[in-house]
């Protein structure tokens, strides 16, 4: 039986981010699917692991960690000689690469995040699309790409010449975005469109797709 085990749902984002990390480094592990239109995320089992009650949350052994962007830290240190090198060894490596991962948590992922409930989850449950939101985040995240392409002129990855946790945190919010409006932002700044190129065609991450769409 596997030793670790992913509670999540592949629909939500911050699923997709560890299981992505989780397919990356070629781990052995149970997905436990949270089927969370019943509600099982708010339940009494589900919230012994994540007392927020939300998805996912991870158990490797006695270790109960939630929260996907400190899963996926753990689990590239602790797992660091199997698969892909998502960390650096290096301290001052890993410093940089660090600074690109707060950089998605705190600038990219806030407005992103946004867009993807306004333009992609909305339509899909009926609501309406608030388009003040939409062009206050589509401003913000324009902002925050042309950071990312002056990096990526630079760097082949946000943290550097390898492929790292810094650039696979964004995938997840790249995949509802690019099925709307939100994606000329992408295609209009061309090291940023060769970089989701390049992130979004890892084997690992179609794994990611191909078990979202089974659902």
């Amino acid at each position: 039986m596997a030793a670790i085990k992913v509670h999540g749902n592949p629909l939500s984002t911050a699923a997709m981010r560890v299981l992505a990390t989780i397919y990356e480094k070629e781990i052995d592990h149970e997905f436990v699917f949270v089927d969370m239109r019943a509600g099982e995320h708010k339940k009494e089992h589900f919230l012994s692991l994540n007392p927020f009650g939300q998805v996912p949350a991870l158990e490797d052994g006695d270790l109960k960690l939630f929260e996907s962007r400190a899963i996926n830290k753990y689990v590239a240190c602790e797992y660091a000689v199997k698969g892909t090198q998502l960390i650096y060894q290096d301290s001052k490596k890993m410093a940089i690469t660090s600074v690109w991962m707060e950089v998605e948590a705190q600038q990219y992922d806030p407005a992103a995040s946004k867009l993807g409930w306004e333009l992609a989850i909305k339509p899909l449950l009926g609501m309406s699309t608030d388009t003040a939101v939409v062009e206050e985040n589509e401003a913000k995240l324009a902002k925050v790409l042309d950071v990312y392409e002056s990096r990526l002129a630079q760097s082949k990855y946000l943290g550097g010449d390898c492929f790292t946790l810094a650039d696979l945190h964004h995938l997840p919010t790249l995949q509802y975005l690019f099925g709307t409006q939100v994606k000329k932002l992408f295609d209009s700044r061309p090291h940023v469109s060769a970089w989701v190129a390049d992130i979004t065609a890892r084997p690992a991450w179609l794994k990611v797709l191909a078990l979202q769409s089974q659902q």
